[in-house]
């Protein structure tokens, strides 16, 4: 009897961390975005957000502690400590743009991916962050990722917010993208369902009490919400 085809098995889940930088929010506002290569294997080409996967080194560091709704939420989304999902997105956007989101402190013995941001002369500084979103990767894709999404203020970044000549090659055409104009670039489907997310919020005022959560897990697209109910997409 002959067999059908052998069905590649989906990759393991990796805990990620995604960090939105936002300027000029009560003016024109515009997010920090790069392109991925066109031979990345995942996401090719699409307009993205700085972030990745979760790093050993993202533990035990010496950083300031999260506002205590984020730090819930967090606690809420994962196994992982809340502050160790913070110096990932943190790190990511170090690498990736060359920005600080920093606070000035020696900084003697960094585990060796921090080296870097450690030689400027700061720690990593989570308190401006905010646990905004949360998405899984569907089955069928080359990487899946859990990642969480943080977002922060420009105006929180330490050093010229328009110079990305620290940044390593990850990311090519970093700027700043008008939030207004974000839907003309080449995005992958979840971050166009964080910008829609993020248009609502900033018609609101305050941090968001609920956070949404897109879990790839059933056919209708739904968006649950950490500490609230679900939504449809």
């Amino acid at each position: 009897m002959a067999s059908g085809p052998i069905m590649a098995a989906d990759p393991p889940i990796r805990d990620a961390a995604t960090i939105i930088v936002l300027r000029d929010r009560a003016t024109r506002p515009a997010i920090l975005m790069g392109q991925r290569g066109a031979r990345a294997a995942f996401m090719p080409g699409k307009f993205v957000f700085p972030g990745g996967a979760i790093d050993p080194d993202d533990r035990d560091l010496p950083i300031t502690p999260l506002d205590p709704l984020s730090d819930n939420h967090l606690a809420e989304a994962s196994q992982l400590a809340p502050s160790t999902i913070a110096a990932a997105a943190i790190r990511e956007l170090w690498e990736e743009t060359g920005q600080i989101l920093g606070h000035a402190a020696p900084w003697d013995t960094p585990p060796a991916s921090w080296a870097g941001f450690a030689a400027t002369g700061h720690i990593p500084h989570t308190a401006p962050l905010t646990f905004f979103f949360r998405a899984v990767t569907p089955t069928g894709a080359p990487r899946r990722f859990d990642a969480r999404f943080l977002l922060v203020d420009a105006a929180e970044l330490i050093g010229n917010i328009d110079d990305f000549s620290g940044a390593e090659d990850e990311l090519s055409h970093l700027q700043w993208v008008p939030l207004a104009d974000a839907r003309d670039f080449d995005l992958p489907f979840i971050t166009q369902v964080v910008l829609a997310e993020l248009t609502a919020h900033l018609k609101q005022n305050g941090p968001p009490v609920s956070v949404p959560f897109f879990a790839n897990d059933d056919e209708l697209h739904m968006v649950h919400r950490l500490g609230g109910a679900s939504t449809d997409r």
